[in-house]
């Protein structure tokens, strides 16, 4: 064995001088075994010597910092890709979607239980509207103070939006001078019983992609060349104008064409444009953009409510009635019409309204001082522009003023809501009898014997 170990000690080129343990057999072979092969096979003047080698690959300096994860790792950037349910907002409403969908408990959660109002104050207790929001159909338009809506039931399906509630009606009890006038309020509902509301809305469909034929991409992939050889030579040159052939509607741009509307690009368009549509039909609580939409007779009141202050006119040149020599006086009477919601609702009282009157004795505003709801204020308002006023009178001239009037609103009885009863003026009265006499008392002395 000792012979083995110095004959391979002496063979090993150049490196014989590593001292090799005699007592390392098995290490020893395999150790020189691989450096023979190395010394038969020697690398360029590139590769370091095998002293120093190990300490190159084995050792790593001690000031050298842990190796970290670049910044670029492959989790994906969640501040650059969009949400997997994406959160929703229109106005007041605000879904947490699935996906970019809305499902049906959600819209329950969002809408049931709510009492909102009809932008539009539409009357019809059945409306279709589309998928923007607009009424399909026709539908008389009244107060919002007849436009409250409560939802009960929500139905939900691939088309359609059904909402199912009932409607209720604004009454203002008549705040203290330090109240908030808008805020002593009470509802009331009006919808008649085992009957209820129901309003829809069109949804927009999302668009699905088509799925591509393979026999068909791989016979126009082999014959590529001789279509486009046979397209340039003969199809005509087209317009700009001519598009009767084209699958692709001028008003959609590249979107596909379909007889039944526009089609959503996703699933969260189509829930963006739903509840765009809900904001459009619906406010919930009398928000600026329903005040503004509303007749200056509401929309002054409630600025001079915002506001905390009395109505004041605009024009400087309109004087108060104790500023004048003489207070305009109203001619005509004030009698407004009530309506069916009131009177079967034993709603009735007084309400205050303030009145621009001109020089010439005519109306030229009205605004709500102390309102009394249910529809009865712009009865009001049209009886008050109809009234006839004695001018007020200052300096011998006749002015413009502002005044207050009041205004009563009762509840007819059932004798005098009926019609009057037929002429009877030709037929002779009956005598009306003196004392305690009856009409069988008077009988019966006719057919005394001693008459």
């Amino acid at each position: 064995m000792r012979t083995f170990f110095d004959t391979l000690r002496k063979s090993l080129c150049p490196l014989h001088r590593i001292h090799v343990p005699q007592a390392a057999c098995g290490v020893a072979v395999l150790f020189a075994i691989g450096v023979t092969a190395h010394c038969q096979s020697p690398a360029p003047d590139q590769s370091p010597s095998l002293a120093q080698a190990p300490a190159q690959s084995t050792q790593a300096p001690a000031s050298q910092p842990e190796a970290t994860i670049p910044a670029t790792s492959t989790e994906p950037d969640t501040h650059t890709l969009p949400a997997k349910d994406p959160i929703l907002s229109q106005g007041a409403f605000t879904v947490q979607t699935v996906a970019g969908a809305i499902k049906e408990d959600q819209l329950k959660q969002l809408l049931v239980g709510k009492t909102m109002y009809l932008r539009a104050g539409y009357q019809n207790n059945n409306l279709e509207f589309d998928e923007h929001g607009r009424l399909l159909g026709h539908s008389p338009q009244g107060s919002f103070t007849l436009s409250q809506i409560q939802i009960n039931k929500v139905k939900l399906s691939k088309h359609k939006l059904e909402l199912q509630g009932d409607r209720y009606a604004l009454h203002f009890l008549g705040a203290a001078p330090y109240e908030d006038p808008t805020a002593a309020t009470d509802r009331v509902k009006i919808t008649p019983k085992k009957k209820s509301v129901r309003i829809s809305f069109v949804r927009e469909e999302v668009e699905k992609p088509k799925k591509k034929d393979k026999s068909e991409h791989k016979k126009h992939k082999h014959h590529a060349k001789d279509d486009e050889t046979d397209t340039a030579s003969t199809q005509p040159t087209t317009t700009g104008s001519d598009t009767s052939d084209s699958p692709v509607s001028p008003a959609r741009g590249d979107r596909p064409f379909d007889k039944k509307g526009a089609m959503a690009a996703s699933e969260a368009q189509a829930s963006q444009l739903l509840l765009s549509a809900l904001d459009n039909v619906f406010s919930v609580g009398i928000d600026a953009r329903m005040i503004a939409a509303m007749p200056d007779f509401w929309k002054l009141y409630y600025h001079a409510a915002a506001e905390k202050a009395d109505y004041k006119p605009t024009d400087p040149g309109v004087l108060r009635q104790g500023a004048v020599d003489q207070k305009a006086k109203l001619i005509s009477a004030l009698d407004p019409p009530s309506n069916e919601f009131a009177q079967a609702n034993g709603v009735a009282g007084i309400a205050l309204y303030h009145a621009v009157v001109g020089s010439d004795g005519k109306v030229q505003e009205v605004v709500a001082a102390r309102p009394i709801g249910f529809g009865l204020d712009e009865s009001a308002e049209q009886t008050i522009r109809k009234a006839t006023f004695q001018p007020a009178v200052k300096d011998g001239k006749p002015v413009p003023v502002a005044l207050d009037l009041v205004v009563s609103f009762r509840i007819y009885s059932k004798r005098t809501s009926q019609p009057a009863s037929p002429d009877t003026s030709q037929k002779p009265e009956t005598p009306v009898l003196p004392g305690p006499y009856t009409v069988e008392a008077e009988t019966a002395q006719a057919s005394s014997p001693n008459n």
